[in-house]
């Protein structure tokens, strides 16, 4: 151990330390940003830390437990509660994009731009000179909260030391327990809670790795769920949840309810590689119930709601969206351009339904007709008279005048398909 420990010591020191006196801390009171407290004081030599939590929905238990760990290292964190604009505006707009990066609702991809703007503010207004956060040199974040940073505060210094210093995490622990630094993991990799998704050991989950029943929150394996179904409605407006059977309620209270309900009900598992900022996949694994049954019943409302070429061309948007926020452009311009499309989108998308949850299943049982429905059988089914069908004919042998002209060609040129 006590080699070890040198060998880790060997290499910070044989690290360029940038000089920085007052510094402000992206502080979760998880393993890299506790460490981070203690590297401020040994190797930065900061005459001032500034700890900064942002709750964004993680919990009260994780969040005492970041103020204990701060406190033990006397620091008192500041908290800003970022709650409501989560919620209210970050959350509100990955739902009316169908926020999915290649599987992954998006989620701590939003968070850590909340929280790197935030943070970056407070950090200029209490006159600091420097911003120090926990990402590795492995994953996405580090990307996300420079830029964010860089947008917000482009004259501070950024401190990574986790990814300066090369620490992997079993070198993180070391650190922890040499220096008497108050931090434990009980999942390896750590996990990322907000309500909209959870992120559990993120980049440490190896190719066939078993995952253990043990660390779900929310979610109920489907084997081990109800036999009964469960059912609930739920009402949008202009492409948001805005009720959960038949009650209104605020997304805030709604997605919580939602997990708990949808979870128990063995909905919310995602297993997929995921390809990180970097082009490098990783396995991971999320846990998401609201937003699989909130995200698969939006677009089924799309569906009605929207016309098809609408519906065509906002699959590209909304993709775009999605690659935008996760590659941490959450300011980007386009993106705001983005979301100005999607809103106008979604000021017909509006309705009811009614879904069954059963072992894993999200199935729609009952939708209703509003006003803003493009859904016409009186028109479109076989059973109706709604037009004369003979108005068509004409209108087929136009449609099928390029194909009459293709075969014509490849008679000439002795092509057979």
């Amino acid at each position: 151990m006590g080699l070890q420990i040198e060998a880790i010591l060997d290499k910070i020191a044989a690290t360029p330390i940038p000089k920085v006196k007052k510094c402000a801390i992206a502080y979760s009171g998880g393993l890299d940003s506790t460490l981070g407290i203690e590297l401020l004081r040994r190797v930065y030599k900061a005459e001032e830390i500034i700890a900064i939590n942002v709750d964004v929905g993680q919990g009260d238990e994780e969040l005492q437990m970041g103020v204990e760990r701060a406190k033990k290292l006397k620091i008192d964190p500041i908290l800003i509660d970022a709650k409501e604009e989560f919620t209210e505006v970050w959350l509100k707009k990955a739902i009316q994009a169908n926020s999915d990066y290649n599987g992954y609702p998006v989620s701590t991809s939003m968070t850590r731009q909340l929280i790197g703007k935030l943070v970056a503010k407070k950090a200029q207004e209490l006159g600091c000179d420097s911003i120090l956060e926990g990402s590795t040199g492995r994953g996405n974040d580090q990307y996300r909260m420079h830029n964010v940073f860089k947008m917000f505060a482009p004259e501070l210094e950024i401190l990574a030391p986790v990814r300066d210093f090369d620490l992997t995490r079993q070198e993180e622990l070391m650190l922890c327990e040499h220096w008497g630094v108050p931090v434990e993991e009980f999942i390896v990799g750590g996990d990322d809670k907000t309500m909209w998704c959870r992120s559990i050991a993120s980049g440490a989950v190896d190719l066939n790795q078993a995952i253990p029943d043990h660390i779900w929150m929310w979610l109920t394996p489907p084997e081990k769920a109800p036999d009964q179904p469960e059912y609930v409605t739920l009402t949008f407006e202009e492409g948001v949840p805005v009720a959960l059977n038949g009650q209104r309620m605020k997304l805030g209270e709604l997605i919580p309810k939602l997990n708990t309900i949808a979870g128990r009900n063995g909905i919310g598992l995602i297993d997929i590689f995921e390809d990180g900022i970097m082009d490098l996949k990783s396995r991971e694994i999320y846990e998401a119930p609201a937003a699989h049954v909130i995200l698969k019943v939006k677009q089924d409302l799309e569906g009605a709601c929207l016309t098809k070429d609408e519906r065509q061309f906002k699959k590209i948007v909304d993709a775009k969206w999605a690659y935008l926020v996760y590659h941490g452009a959450w300011f980007h311009p386009l993106k705001k351009d983005l979301d100005a499309f999607i809103a106008q989108s979604q000021k017909m998308v509006n309705g009811t339904t009614k879904v069954k949850l059963y072992k894993g299943n999200i199935i729609i049982v009952e939708r209703d007709s509003p006003p803003s429905s493009l859904f016409s059988p009186e028109i479109r089914s076989i059973k109706a008279s709604g037009f004369d069908q003979r108005w068509c004919a004409n209108a087929a042998k136009i449609r099928g005048l390029p194909f009459e002209i293709l075969a014509k060609r490849n008679q000439k040129l002795g092509i057979e398909e």
